[in-house]
């Protein structure tokens, strides 16, 4: 078992109950443990009835478990605040509120959230020492994937900027100050600095998400679910991410033998149609099943927590970051 470990899987599957669960295996197991949720629809704080924010806090009354639940919209803001001082301390002061408009406008466009939480992401990540394992309660399975997808992408985008940026400055620098001069702006260039710092931590962020890191998918034994799961495994292979295994939750629970009434034939039936669809996972996916979750009555937190963990087959003990 890796350091990180992710919980995806299709938007109200139980990916928090799921993932704070294993975080409380782990924590009890005497692991110094992390869970970040990254889904704008925060639930973490529900789970443990504890309020939580965008840096690590102790969970009340579970030694060794820490939670912590990154914001979208603050870290789109805080994102977008960044761009803006790096670009004012590199543009002509005419053009920078023209530079500002231009920022808050790609702020609002596809792709914000992901850039401003892939940062974040990767900060977690980096300054993730005092762990020692850090599990992520990931957002629906579309963002997720578009998330785990940049590092590979952006990679070679900035390639292709440096490579332009480099170019320009010659081919300026040449003909206002000669070929001497240029050499040394080139080397000293901010911007050129700023893409490959940007470069080196997409590059770690590659690295270890395909060296030290697990993924679990998180269905339900429905079809629609089922549908996107085998959709998913396929997609985070083309990106060279292997599924380590499958939790099924929210199975329902069979009546007693003895029951024989309306809602004992509705379960008995449901149960059966459920059965059909978890042979069917068991027989064409080529990932494990590593969890059967029933239904619980009430809201899963506390004691029920705990009974969740117990039925996860997942193994706490944490590999050395490759």
């Amino acid at each position: 078992m890796h350091k990180f470990v992710f919980f995806g899987g299709k938007g109200g599957v139980g990916k928090t109950t799921v993932s704070s669960a294993f975080a409380l295996k782990c924590a009890r197991a005497g692991q110094r443990t992390l869970v970040v949720s990254t889904d704008p629809a925060h639930s973490t704080s529900d789970v443990f009835d504890q309020q939580f924010d965008d840096q690590p806090r102790p969970v009340d009354g579970h030694e060794n478990l820490h939670a912590m639940e990154l914001d979208p919209a603050e870290e789109v803001e805080a994102h977008m605040m960044e761009i803006k001082r790096r670009m004012s301390d590199q543009v002509s002061p005419a053009i920078v509120n023209e530079i500002d408009r231009q920022i808050e406008l790609a702020h609002q466009t596809p792709g914000a959230y992901e850039s401003a939480m892939f940062d974040r992401f990767i900060e977690v990540m980096r300054e993730s020492d005092d762990f020692d394992r850090v599990i992520f309660d990931t957002s629906p399975t579309g963002g997720t994937l578009r998330l785990l997808s940049l590092p590979e992408f952006l990679d070679d985008w900035i390639d292709r900027l440096i490579e332009k940026r480099a170019k320009s400055i010659d081919l300026f620098e040449k003909a206002a100050i000669g070929e001497k001069e240029a050499r040394r702006k080139l080397e000293e260039d901010p911007i050129i600095a700023h893409l490959q710092q940007r470069q080196a931590k997409f590059e770690f962020a590659g690295q270890t998400l395909r060296n030290d890191a697990d993924f679990y998918l998180v269905l339900n034994p429905d079809e629609l679910s089922i549908r996107e799961t085998d959709r998913t495994i396929a997609q985070l292979r083309d990106y060279d991410l292997g599924v380590d295994g499958l939790v099924l939750n929210r199975v329902t629970p069979a009546p007693d033998d003895d029951e024989d009434g309306r809602g004992a034939r509705y379960l008995r039936d449901r149960v059966e149609t459920e059965r059909e669809r978890i042979q069917v996972i068991r027989e064409e996916f080529d990932v494990p099943l590593v969890g059967t979750i029933e239904t619980r009555i009430e809201e899963v937190k506390g004691d029920l927590l705990a009974d969740v963990a117990d039925e996860l087959d997942i193994d706490v003990a944490a590999e050395a970051p490759a």
